[in-house]
């Protein structure tokens, strides 16, 4: 069963459109990884589907229910973990999953143990009396996870859950996200980090100044770029790289060059050694690997996923029914 079904959205404000003709479709209990830079589109997407805003155009299905036609009855089947944790640092956190359990209408008797529940699944029972503003970034990260959690959804979008986190910590949240896929709910992330993406996803959607450019999973992706993949490093100007070797796009994540080679790669491996020795540019690496989502990124859109582009800087908002 398709549990999201996307047709042509688009999202337009004023004179830009944040989101152009994207369809997507996402199967019951799975992953769906849309990867893409800040501004390209991906939260307008989350606003859109959590019923905050009207697309201009398109259409949006959640368990078969039309978004725009019943915003109500959506609501009660979706969770929504935005990019920033929404939780009252005065109240505890206790408090915080009970208040939003109420929200939710949950039968007060349940309201507790439901709370109580989900604290103890995030690690957070030792800081369930504690106040919010107490909290680390990474507890705070989990206490909305379980916010979004509370009513039971079906459904749970988490916008770029992970951001700022540490790595130890973003792991902990990859662990919780997959034990939430384990327990049957299905799962829209968005991202802009492509080792989440490849951990996580089941399928994956590349979205590029609003436009879904491709879309598969992980491997698929990776293979159609075909071949393997020069990374190499210089003590040499990015202009004089550039004239030297036009086909090589700079990295600015890891400032590293990448190049798409023929076959195995070794023989351009042994053309770029040569040329770099004959115009006297140190080497700082030369090797050959396997493509990686960001090499599939740099090749659909020209930038990496960590490259940002403009948005808009006001959203119209759905009028609440």
């Amino acid at each position: 069963m398709k549990a999201v079904e996307i047709k042509n959205l688009t999202i337009r404000f004023d004179d830009f459109t944040a989101v152009d003709k994207v369809s997507l479709e996402i199967e019951e209990g799975k992953i769906y990884g849309l990867l893409g830079p800040n501004g390209a589109g991906k939260t307008t997407i989350i606003r859109a589907i959590s019923t905050l805003i009207e697309p201009s155009n398109g259409s949006i299905k959640i368990f078969g229910t039309n978004v725009a036609e019943h915003p109500g009855d959506v609501r009660k089947t979706i969770g929504l973990a935005g990019q920033y944790a929404a939780v009252d640092e005065a109240l505890t956190g206790l408090q915080n999953l009970e208040m939003v359990g109420r929200l939710y209408h949950l039968p007060s008797k349940l309201v507790k143990q439901r709370s109580l529940e989900i604290l103890q699944r995030l690690s957070l029972t030792d800081a369930a009396h504690k106040r919010v503003k107490t909290y680390s970034g990474g507890m705070r990260r989990r206490l909305d996870l379980g916010a979004s959690l509370i009513g039971h959804a079906k459904f749970v979008m988490l916008d770029e859950p992970t951001t700022g986190l540490d790595p130890r910590t973003r792991n902990e949240l990859w662990s919780i996200i997959r034990e939430i896929q384990k327990e049957g709910s299905t799962i829209l992330l968005t991202t802009q980090y492509l080792d989440e993406a490849d951990t996580l996803a089941d399928t994956i959607g590349i979205i590029d100044k609003g436009k879904k450019v491709a879309e598969g999973t992980a491997t698929s992706l990776k293979n159609k770029l075909g071949g393997n993949v020069i990374q190499f490093s210089v003590k040499a100007s990015q202009d004089k790289v550039q004239k030297l070797v036009p086909a090589a796009e700079f990295s600015k994540l890891d400032e590293t060059w990448r190049l798409k080679a023929d076959k195995d790669g070794a023989r351009d491996l042994v053309k770029l050694a040569t040329l770099f020795d004959k115009q006297k540019i140190k080497v700082e690496e030369l090797g050959i690997r396997r493509p990686s989502l960001d090499d599939v990124f740099l090749e659909l859109t020209g930038h990496t996923a960590e490259d940002q582009v403009v948005k808009p800087a006001k959203a119209k908002k759905r009028r609440r029914r």
